[in-house]
């Protein structure tokens, strides 16, 4: 097992330094006939693609450490079994389970759903843990913008598993970009996503990983926009569990000493960052983030280094610049620029080159006083609930007068 981890490792790093376009083949002939090894080698470079470069070290060094693969046993591979459902293909990895195309193929009925599968790994009983809450939470939430629970269970092993709706979709900001939506678009689509969050704080439940790869949104059917749909409740955090009713305990433990697998830095509050409490406010926060983003194709924070730690700093220390400036640079400068001058960019400093960017004037004031305002250091200053940031720009679009 030890040596085979090795040369899934060896892959994995070699084709990081290859082309993305070049990785099919190089995979090709990397892993010969073995497509267990290859969907393996793909599900990593999938990590890669849609988290922090801290995370996927993280899921690399734990399964290294643990001497064990992603997987567990022969029939959990694609094309094999897990109760009613076939594995169809690997989805991708997070910090605590593969994901699994899968279609329920017991003649009951065919359905694709998408199987979340815990890993082996170290800290195990934390982990199982943190996934059993995952599972427990999802049970408790039924919201048309958040992906369902349909089933659960527990592998031969004891491994557990989740059985989710399969979200056929892309990446809010990929969804936003490739489709060029202009500023009204885009704030509806982001409404929604409130919709969610506010949906699942009613229910006790903060989110606390809220970003991008998080929230899905689907295709528009009959003309109509897509739907998004939020994702991964892995981390997220009960507020106030009563009388056992989601059969949980608040997940505190190791947030200090592996903080950074429980964050996705870029999207991170400055009390994720500093080890304070976790509340609503917290994924006010990550919102105010994502809307900067959506509006300015750019985070507020970023590290000019590539170093975490300048990263952190600036996230606890730094004030945002406005989204206006951002636009008003971008205006200045020049926003589409020639493909050489693309290619040696940073992709952190400019996340979508074609994306459509608001003119300065469309963001000065408004929607500069919202954003800033979901990103303050002070929780306490910032937006008391997500509905209310959501109200906010609900009056935006009315025309009406906002309260930030």
């Amino acid at each position: 097992m030890k040596e085979r981890y090795a040369e899934l490792k060896e892959i994995f790093q070699a084709a990081l330094d290859i082309a993305p376009e070049q990785r099919a083949a190089y995979l090709d002939r990397a892993c010969h006939e073995d497509a267990a090894l290859r969907a393996e080698a793909e599900a990593l470079l999938a990590a890669h693609e849609q988290t922090s470069p801290v995370e996927v070290a993280a899921i690399v060094n734990d399964a290294l450490a643990a001497d064990t693969l992603p997987l567990t046993g022969d029939a959990l591979r694609p094309g094999g079994r897990l109760g009613p459902y076939r594995l169809v293909r690997a989805l991708g990895q997070g910090g605590m389970g593969m994901v699994y195309l899968a279609v329920r193929a017991d003649r009951t009925f065919t359905k694709h759903v998408a199987i979340k599968l815990l890993r082996h790994g170290v800290a195990q009983q934390e982990v199982v843990r943190r996934f059993r809450t995952e599972r427990q939470i999802l049970a408790a939430l039924d919201h048309p913008n958040i992906a369902r629970l349909l089933d659960g269970g527990s592998t031969a092993d004891g491994q557990p598993y989740l059985v989710m709706e399969y979200v056929e979709g892309q990446p809010l900001d990929d969804y936003c970009a490739e489709r060029q939506l202009d500023t009204r678009a885009r704030l509806e689509l982001f409404r929604q996503v409130c919709a969610a969050v506010q949906y699942a704080h009613q229910h006790l439940v903060i989110h606390r990983d809220l970003k991008p790869s998080n929230i899905l949104v689907t295709a528009s059917q009959d003309g109509k926009g897509g739907t998004p749909k939020l994702l991964d409740f892995g981390i997220a955090k009960l507020l106030a569990p009563e009388d056992g009713a989601y059969g949980a305990e608040l997940l505190t433990r190791a947030e200090t000493t592996q903080g950074l697998r429980l964050m996705t830095p870029a999207y991170a509050s400055p009390e994720q960052v500093q080890g304070g409490s976790i509340t609503t406010a917290t994924d006010v926060y990550a919102l105010g983030v994502l809307l900067y983003e959506l509006l300015t194709g750019q985070r507020p924070f970023q590290s000019k280094t590539d170093s975490l730690p300048d990263l952190l700093k600036a996230v606890v220390e730094e004030e945002p610049v406005p989204p206006s400036a951002v636009a008003e640079r971008l205006k200045d400068s020049g926003r589409m620029k020639d493909e050489g001058e693309r290619m040696n960019e940073r992709p952190s400093t400019q996340l979508h080159p074609s994306s459509f960017i608001p003119h300065p004037s469309a963001l000065r004031g408004d929607l500069d006083n919202i954003i800033l305002m979901a990103l303050r250091k002070e929780p306490q200053r910032r937006y008391a609930s997500v509905e209310q940031m959501s109200e906010d720009l609900r009056r935006y679009l009315a025309g009406l007068p906002i309260t930030a």
